[in-house]
């Protein structure tokens, strides 16, 4: 098929892999504009827009498609259907309407759970047993279009937000691959009315653990946010990262370490921690940084 690809994440890098992979024709790739990053500041290409590049595809980066010029030029494409994930815009009618067969996405969530912006966060967050991908057929509102495929995989106590990220992506990918084989055959349901809950963006203001909640909830949070932006407490004034955990029996005062191995009692049981960063320095496990920096019994983390 001729294909418009539209993403800008690391999570839709694999997406656009597999597409060129088997064999459809990519016409152009839509991706969000450079950004400032680093220290300087410098404008650095999204991960989509680097790997199109590589591929040697052509590449638009337009702010929003309110100019009827960058309308019209999608829709000069020509595209049999547009391939949409993680792309970071709201999508005017025109643009889903443009292509022979619309627009479909890949989300990241087994819908209507979790639509909106950080599905795979709040699913480990909100302690779901599973999650899963989702083929939608686009329309207007966010993340209600019927669905064409899903697919589910359990959520384990091991897994972050990370791992669960790079398990969806290929997942999503195979199931996108596998949709359009089969475009003119599937049928799109409409998602039920009900069990509809909205996945918002991660606020900073939410990575500060709270010890006195319990363990259950401190342990999902730590991976719901590993590594970014990161769950954080403070040792001694220095702000750390925890980014691994496991929940284990134990009590004592809330936020203390209850042994020397970086055990922390919350509300109701403890945590222990796995995988902790300081700031400027690269992740290391408990007993690497235990190595560097004394926790004794006792210790206060706030």
């Amino acid at each position: 098929m001729r294909l418009i690809f539209m993403g800008t994440p690391e999570f839709s890098v694999s997406v656009l892999d597999q597409l060129v992979g088997a064999g459809h024709e990519i016409a152009c790739v839509y991706s969000q504009p450079p950004r400032p990053a680093g220290r300087g500041k410098k404008p650095r290409l999204s991960p989509v827009h680097t790997r199109a590049e590589e591929l040697g595809l052509e590449v638009r980066t337009p702010l929003n498609f309110k100019d009827e010029a960058d309308r019209q030029s999608f829709a000069d494409m020509n595209a049999d259907a547009a391939v949409v994930v993680a792309y970071g815009l709201i999508l005017p009618q025109a643009i889903l309407d443009a292509p022979t067969h619309g627009c479909f996405n890949i989300h990241a969530s087994l819908l209507p759970r979790w639509r909106g912006a950080a599905p795979i966060q709040r699913a480990i967050m909100a302690g779901d047993a599973e999650t899963g991908v989702c083929i939608m057929q686009m329309e207007a509102g966010l993340d209600t279009g019927p669905v064409l495929m899903r697919e589910a995989t359990p959520i384990t106590a091991t897994d972050t937000a990370a791992t669960l990220h790079d398990r969806l992506a290929e997942m999503g990918a195979g199931l996108m691959v596998e949709a359009l084989a089969q475009l003119p055959s599937l049928t799109a349901t409409p998602q039920s009315t009900g069990g509809i809950t909205y996945a918002a963006k991660i606020d900073k203001a939410e990575a500060k653990i709270d010890w006195s909640k319990p363990a259950a909830d401190v342990d999902r949070l730590i991976r719901g946010i590993s590594p970014f932006p990161g769950a954080w407490f403070m040792l001694n004034g220095e702000r750390v990262k925890a980014l691994m955990s496991e929940t284990t029996t134990g009590e004592g005062p809330v936020g203390t370490t209850l042994d020397d191995e970086l055990t922390v009692a919350c509300g109701d049981g403890a945590v222990r921690l796995l995988n902790v960063q300081k700031a400027g320095k690269g992740p290391q496990p408990a007993e690497v940084f235990l190595l560097g920096t004394k926790v004794p019994t006792g210790t206060t983390l706030e």
